[in-house]
């Protein structure tokens, strides 16, 4: 009987298993390969400290994300906004009193009207008118009989009868009588009577010492006008104006006569007006710690209207500072810092002061010159 082999011996399950391990082997051996590979082309790391330094890689995502930028410098004013208020020039401006106690009569304007000079604004009936006029006929009679005695005197001396102290008595008293006429009519003129006597009703015309507008009105016909030093009305002449700007402490001293400013009003969006510093005030309010600056702008066609609110922007003067971004800054604790390009793509953060914002931009008094490179946009992604 012929003898058998190995592998002829060898169950089929055997042979099935053996070339099943021998299968899962290989593809062990390949996982194994594939892995290798793998961790071979594993991304760069996308910061690498060195110190003080991080450093971006090549390959780093953060290169796309990154901007870097040449800090410029700039010495143009930084503009400052303020609150103003359109104001009537207090040249140009008459508070109307009435001249007398008495009773307003009627009033033949309205707030707002425009009026002319010497037009008639109110009338008033007064006790003391009426002893004006009383004071002013009793001057005349006095003058007339003065006058009278005064021909006689003269009549009586050149008959021969030696009157010559008659005649200078009489000459005497018609200049005083002559005098107190005078008196009694610039009283009479000062209150805006007829200094003639013709006053009909002796009703007291209250007229407008300039052209203007009326902007203020305190009283109404029939009212009894017990104060004479209460205003009645104010007219104000509205062909020049004044913008009163609050200038804070802090900045008052950048500011002087002749200085440019531009001017908006709330009333006019998209307008702008230009005018210079007329004036500062040389001593701040006590309760706002503010002074006060004016400027003057023509006003022909009543675009500005007193008490309007307006925006004053001034262009303070600045010395040549460095200029960055706002994007740039980053909060690092209690201070404001940057990181600086020391090396292509390699930064140090540093901490600096800031100045003045101009729009989008801040000026740095310290801890940066002009030509340095720095972060401007992701910065925060460097940040501890």
């Amino acid at each position: 009987m012929k003898k058998k082999s190995l592998y002829q011996m060898t169950p089929a399950r055997i042979v099935f298993g053996v070339m099943t391990c021998a299968a899962l082997c290989v593809d062990s051996f390949d996982g194994a390969a594939h892995a290798a590979t793998t961790v071979a082309a594993a991304p760069a790391p996308m910061l690498v400290r060195q110190g003080n330094r991080l450093s971006v890689p090549a390959g780093s995502p953060l290169r796309d994300r990154l901007l870097v930028a040449t800090v410029g410098q700039d010495m143009l004013p930084h503009e400052v906004s303020l609150p103003a208020t359109v104001e009537a020039n207090p040249a140009n401006t008459a508070n109307i009193l009435p001249p007398l106690t008495g009773r307003l009569l009627e009033l033949k304007v309205r707030l707002g009207d425009t009026v002319k000079r010497g037009q008639v604004l109110a009338t008033m009936s007064s006790p003391d008118l009426a002893q004006a006029f009383a004071d002013a006929q009793k001057a005349r009679d006095a003058l007339d009989l003065a006058q009278r005695a005064l021909v006689r005197a003269r009549g009586v001396n050149e008959a021969g009868s030696n009157a010559a102290k008659d005649v200078e008595a009489a000459s005497s008293s018609v200049a005083q009588q002559k005098a107190e006429l005078q008196r009694s009519e610039a009283r009479l003129r000062s209150l805006g009577a007829d200094a003639s006597g013709a006053q009909a009703g002796q009703v007291l015309k209250i007229v407008a010492p300039t052209s203007g507008t009326v902007t203020a009105l305190n009283a109404a016909a029939g009212s009894s006008l017990n104060d004479a030093n209460a205003v009645l009305m104010t007219v104000s002449n509205l062909d020049s104006v004044w913008v009163t700007v609050n200038v804070p402490e802090g900045v008052v001293g950048t500011v002087a006569p002749g200085q440019n400013v531009v001017v908006t009003l709330a009333a006019y969006p998209g307008r702008s007006f230009t005018g210079k510093v007329a004036f500062v005030s040389a001593v701040l309010d006590a309760d706002t710690r503010r002074a006060r600056a004016r400027i003057v702008f023509a006003n022909p066609d009543g675009i500005f209207k007193p008490n309007m609110y307006a925006t004053a922007v001034l262009g303070v003067p600045q010395g040549v500072q460095p200029q960055v971004p706002a994007s740039a800054l980053l909060m690092n604790n209690d201070s404001v810092s940057v990181f600086v390009e020391a090396e292509p793509w390699t930064f140090v953060r540093r901490t600096v002061e800031l100045g003045r914002e101009d729009g989008d931009k801040v000026r740095i008094r310290s801890g940066l010159a002009a030509g340095e490179r720095v972060v401007v946009r992701g910065g925060v992604l460097l940040n501890d």
